[in-house]
Formats: C-alpha cells, sequence, structure tokens
C-alpha cells in the first residue's frame, strides 16, 4: 500500500508531520481528517524524486514562456472544472483538454503539467512552474483544493474569480480608451487646420489688409501658433504629436519602481473624478482575491501575502503589509485596516462582522460585490458625462479657429454695412 507523507494542523493550531498508508491521495486526507487533524500538505512518498522529469522532456519546453490571455486560463479552469466533478482522473482531463487546444502557448503548458503529473507531481506543483500562465493566487488555490479535495469547487471558483476581474478591468479600461480616443481625433484635426487650412487663409488675409498689424488679435495669435507649428520644417508639429506618447512611455517606467507605482497611485487616489473609481476598483479588487483565497481554506496570512503581491495598486498592497504584520503579532484584521485609513468605515465594520462570526471570506466577498456594482455605475455615469464634454470641447476648439480665420472679413461686411 502506499505511504504517503503530510502536514497537518492539530486541535491548537500546531504543526504535526507524519506518514500515512493510504490507496489514494483522498484516501489518506480523509484518514487524516479522521485523526482530528487538519491537512495542510499530503503527497506520496518518494513523488519528490519523481519530478525530476527526463532531461528529454526539459529540452523540448521551449517556447513555452509566452504571456497567455487570461480568457483563455479562465476557460481552461471552468473545463478542468467540469472533467473533475464528472469523476475523470487529473492526468487524464489534462490529456484531453491537451488535444482539444489550438497550437499555442496554453496548448504546450497543459502538456508540460500533464507530464510532471505523469511524474509524480501534484497538480499545483506543476502549475507553479509556469508563472507566465498560472500566478501565485491559482496555484494556491489549486493546491487548497487539492488538500481538501475539492479540486472542482476551487477550479469553478477560480473561473467566477477571473472573470469577473477581468470583466471590471475592460469596464474600467474601456472608460479610459473612449476619450483617449476622441481627444487624439481632436488633436489630429486641430493640428491639421492649424497646419494646411491656416496658413492659406493667413496668406489672403495678409493681402487684403496690406499688413499683419490690421487684423484682429484673435486672428494673430492664430496665425502666430500655425506659424509656430509649421516652423523647423514641422518639427514642432511632430513634437505636439509624440508628446503624449513620452508622458505615457514616462508614466510606464515609473511604475516599474516600487516607490514609483506608490506616488502614482497615491496621486490616482486624490484626483478629481478619478479617485471614487480607482478606490472603488482597487478596494473591490484586493476583497474579492482575499475572500476567494480564504473560502478555499488557504491560511490568512498567506493569502493576505498572495493577495498583497495581486493587489495592482500600491497603496493598498503596503496596507495589507501592516495588516499581515499585526495579525502576526496577535492582533485582529480590523484594527490595523481602521489605523490605516485607506478605506471607509462600511469596510471595516464588514470585516469586522466576518471576524466575529467566523465568516470572514464571504464579508469581503460582499464588499467586493457592492464596490463593484458602485464602480460600474459610477464608469457609466462617467461616460455618459464626458461624451458631450468632449463634443463640446472639440466644437469650442473648431469653432474658435473658424472664427480667428473669418473675424477680419465679418468685421469688413459689418462696416460696409
Amino acid at each position: 500500500m502506499p505511504i504517503f507523507q503530510y502536514t497537518a494542523l492539530d486541535a491548537n493550531g500546531k504543526e504535526v508531520k507524519d506518514q500515512i498508508d493510504a490507496l489514494s491521495n483522498k484516501e489518506a486526507i480523509s484518514k487524516i481528517r479522521n485523526r482530528g487533524f487538519f491537512p495542510t500538505k499530503v503527497r506520496a512518498q518518494g513523488a519528490a524524486k519523481k519530478v525530476k522529469v527526463k532531461k528529454t522532456v526539459v529540452k523540448q519546453r521551449r517556447g513555452a514562456g509566452g504571456k497567455v490571455k487570461i480568457k483563455m486560463v479562465c476557460q481552461f479552469a471552468r473545463q478542468l472544472s467540469t472533467l473533475q466533478d464528472a469523476g475523470l482522473a487529473i492526468l487524464r482531463s489534462l490529456r484531453i483538454l491537451e488535444d482539444q487546444q489550438k497550437k499555442g502557448t496554453l496548448k504546450k503548458v497543459i502538456g508540460y503539467v500533464a507530464d510532471d503529473i505523469e511524474g509524480g507531481a501534484t497538480l499545483s506543483e506543476a502549475m507553479a512552474k509556469h508563472p507566465r500562465c498560472f500566478d501565485r493566487l491559482f496555484v494556491n488555490m489549486v493546491a487548497a483544493g487539492e488538500v481538501g479535495g475539492v479540486l472542482d469547487i476551487i477550479l469553478s471558483r477560480l473561473a467566477d474569480f477571473m472573470e469577473k476581474a477581468q470583466r471590471l478591468k475592460a469596464k474600467v479600461k474601456g472608460a479610459m480608451v473612449y476619450p483617449a480616443v476622441v481627444m487624439s481625433a481632436a488633436l489630429l484635426i486641430v493640428l491639421g487646420l492649424m497646419i494646411f487650412i491656416v496658413p492659406t487663409f493667413a496668406s489672403v488675409l495678409s493681402e487684403m489688409t496690406g499688413g499683419e498689424g490690421k487684423l484682429p488679435t484673435l486672428t494673430l495669435t492664430l496665425m502666430s501658433i500655425s506659424e509656430w507649428l509649421i516652423g523647423r520644417k514641422g518639427l514642432n508639429a511632430g513634437l505636439v504629436i509624440i508628446t503624449p506618447f513620452v508622458i505615457m512611455s514616462l508614466f510606464r517606467m515609473i511604475r516599474k519602481f516600487r516607490r514609483g507605482r506608490l506616488i502614482l497611485d497615491t496621486v490616482y487616489l486624490y484626483t478629481p473624478i478619478l479617485k471614487t473609481i480607482v478606490y472603488k476598483t482597487s478596494v473591490a479588487r484586493w476583497t474579492r482575491t482575499l475572500g476567494t483565497l480564504i473560502s478555499a481554506g488557504v491560511p490568512i496570512l498567506e493569502a493576505i501575502n498572495i493577495t498583497r503581491e495581486t493587489a495592482g495598486n500600491e497603496v493598498y498592497a503596503n496596507m495589507l503589509g501592516k495588516v499581515h504584520h499585526a495579525i502576526r503579532q496577535g492582533d485582529t484584521f480590523a484594527n490595523p485596516l481602521k489605523q490605516s485609513k485607506t478605506v471607509d468605515s462600511l469596510v471595516v465594520n464588514m470585516v469586522d462582522v466576518g471576524e466575529e462570526t467566523g465568516d470572514i471570506d464571504k464579508m469581503l466577498e460582499k464588499v467586493a460585490n457592492n464596490f463593484d456594482e458602485d464602480a460600474n455605475v459610477l464608469v457609466e455615469s462617467l461616460m455618459s458625462m464626458l461624451e458631450p464634454v468632449m463634443i463640446l470641447t472639440l466644437g469650442i476648439l473648431v469653432g474658435t479657429i473658424v472664427l480667428a480665420m473669418f473675424l477680419h472679413m465679418i468685421t469688413m461686411i459689418s462696416a460696409m454695412m
């Protein structure tokens, strides 16, 4: 009979390491629980040696380092959950999914994961070798599902989590892309008028007046801007066009550094209009991540560490670091959360109630759902407000240019009448 080595927690929370005879991993987990322990890691004796895959297989693992779209990973998790719920062995499930996948990075990764499992590794251990496909959150959730014998439920929950997170991210990104596209079009239209149309009118007006000194101030200003843009063989116009791209590149460079991310995220949280959306989406993200991990059975300290790495906002990553330290010192979750002053009283009270009732995962999920809905409403409101504002701004710009070009003619016609 196979021997399984395990690590578990006793009734007092102390770690226990031992081994047990069982026919399968599930039977081993059941026997450990019958002893009154909560298993945290179970593996067949000698499995670690088998994980060392043949050198020929390792050499073939080229081209699997590319990034895989979250949508594809989500679909894979849901399909694997369905196969596990149907009672298929994990290895057979992976081989089926590998065959169904189109050629690409995910197909290769699934094949490599299946190879490692065939060599004796667990699913979470095999997935951990591909961080660009399965992040730490995914791997730890799968590990918790393996230990608890509820892998199908965990995978389904993971798919739901990723879909909601991706939907919210796409909503916010769409709200940012729309005004950027409209303003870019407005900039190109204005530049086109200033470079090609205004100089023609300027020469006509100069001939009509016999000199620029008799032209209105608005017209002269417009002509000066047009001359500046055309000057230096069009380099000034090129400078205006590339400036937004330079600013975007600068922001990306700043975000590569932790302190830079902290500064930018703090600025976003205090920027009018943006601050509420950034706050709602950031809190929704980390509360949903943490709630999902805790409900999967991941220990709270480990869950906070994973959430901190995937928070997406350095302000809340720092806050979670302080919460982690406080809990290790024996404090509650709610106290350091309140002291951080990064979330409102509603979040603090929900966490506090969750700790008292033992349903902190459910409370965090409720916070995430509420903030998701609030963020969706805010984004839709912002979109509906931005559209007329941008149209009005574009109209004013073009109208000002047209008025400046025809102002002298209008003045002359008025004087003749």
